[in-house]
């Protein structure tokens, strides 16, 4: 079985290959050796990015793993390691390995899969988990069409401010959903919610006391019923397979605004009785939850890193909330007749434990969970992993073989990477 070879990145930012190292991956902090079996090739739309202050770990003849500590082209003591940000619909099944000097900055908020080189391509430990091409960059135009399109929907819409802040993350932030939007087709953003009711670790629109800088500005507003409503009304009528979901990544919580939802939902129901409306959530408010689904709410996807209480309270630092009021909304939606997704924050070596196999299989035989969606969490593994109080696993599942077991105990469990229209 062949291995492929360790890429390490030179002072210059170059990525290159070592010609006498193999791949390594890294679960949870523990070192695994990587065989081309476990690869697929890079996927279109994938990042790569140089770690810095991290030295590349590879895998030697002997089968040891071994630090590169010098540039094998030059002796040069200035390389770093390399990851992988997988493109969407791909859920990473080892991350990077390396060894952090004690000078590392924190990386920011991406995840960081195991990348290769064999057969002269790079490679990643990674599965794809969602066929749905609704984010595949072969599906997006260029550019300037992307522009020209979110202009001309920005002059229409120009006295809606919700429509404003979306063409801004189309065009400002490249965020696929919003530029789905403005290309009018499959899932629309609807973010409604300035405040949060948590402090998440790994949050990506605010962090006042976090060790991450923020990757996109959380919505300043709070959009009127009519504006809500004007956006969604757009889509479901003019979109190819439209959906629509409150809960977005610049925005906090959107059951904080729960009347606000609720009166939005009514009025795009009555509307359109049978349009998929979402909503992604932490769970936190689980009467709110019924409340909207008696509005016409479709679906929910509430997000979670671990069923494990401790570290689902670690990442996600809920005020006046638990992982139990999180369950209690899935079992809320279903018991109203709706669909309920997780959205599982994954990494693996902290995701594939069996402990966590284990809560994962008793949240879908008491709620009757319809779908999990497998997401890579955006987090410095190290500083994940300590805030969780965990060292390296002295067992795992494998990210793959946790989902193939699942799929064998639960086989009406979905699995996946998007909303379902459904």
């Amino acid at each position: 079985m062949s291995t492929p070879r360790l890429l390490y990145a030179d002072g210059q930012g170059n990525i290159l290959d070592h010609p006498g190292l193999g791949m390594a991956g890294s679960a949870g902090g523990r070192w695994e050796p990587v065989e081309e079996s476990q690869c697929i090739p890079l996927p279109p739309g994938s990042e790569l990015f140089l770690l810095p202050g991290r030295l590349p770990v590879g895998v030697g003849e002997n089968g040891n793993f071994e630090v590169l500590d010098r540039d094998p082209a030059n002796g040069a003591a200035n390389v770093s390691a390399v990851a992988a940000f997988l493109a969407p619909a791909h859920t990473a099944t080892l991350w990077s390995a390396y060894q952090s000097k004690p000078d590392a900055p924190i990386l920011p908020l991406f995840a960081y899969a195991a990348v290769g080189l064999a057969r002269e391509r790079m490679v990643a430990t990674a599965i794809r988990v969602d066929p749905l091409p609704r984010q595949d960059p072969d599906k997006f135009p260029p550019p300037q069409r992307i522009q020209a399109a979110g202009r001309r929907l920005l002059r229409k819409f120009a006295h809606n401010r919700l429509m404003q802040h979306l063409g801004h993350c189309a065009m400002g932030y490249g965020c696929p959903a919003a530029r789905n939007l403005m290309l009018g087709r499959w899932e629309a953003p609807l973010p409604t919610a300035g405040a949060c009711n948590a402090s998440c670790l790994g949050c990506i629109s605010s962090q006042p006391e976090g060790p991450f800088p923020v990757t996109q500005e959380r919505i300043g507003f709070t959009p009127t019923v009519e504006e809500v409503v004007e956006v969604a009304m757009h889509h479901f009528t003019t979109g190819l397979d439209p959906l629509v979901s409150y809960g977005q990544g610049c925005e906090g919580e959107p059951l904080t605004q729960g009347d606000l939802l609720e009166e939005s939902i009514r009025r795009i129901r009555a509307r359109v009785p049978q349009g998929t409306i979402n909503l992604n959530s932490n769970g936190s408010l689980p009467g709110v939850v019924a409340r909207l689904m008696e509005a016409g709410l479709s679906s929910i996807r509430v997000s979670m890193n671990s069923l494990i209480p401790e570290r689902h309270q670690a990442y996600y630092q809920p005020r006046g909330w638990s992982l139990d009021e999180a369950v209690e909304s899935i079992k809320v939606v279903k018991a109203a007749g709706g669909h309920a997704s997780l959205n599982l924050l994954t990494m693996p070596g902290v995701t594939d434990r069996p402990e966590e196999a284990q809560a994962i299989s008793e949240l879908v035989e008491q709620t009757g969970l319809d779908l999990i969606q497998w997401r890579n969490l955006n987090i410095d593994p190290e500083v994940y992993l300590r805030t969780l109080r965990l060292g390296p696993p002295t067992e795992r599942i494998g990210v793959a073989e946790l989902i193939e077991g699942l799929r064998r105990r639960f086989p009406k469990l979905k699995h996946g990477y998007f909303n379902p229209k459904l």
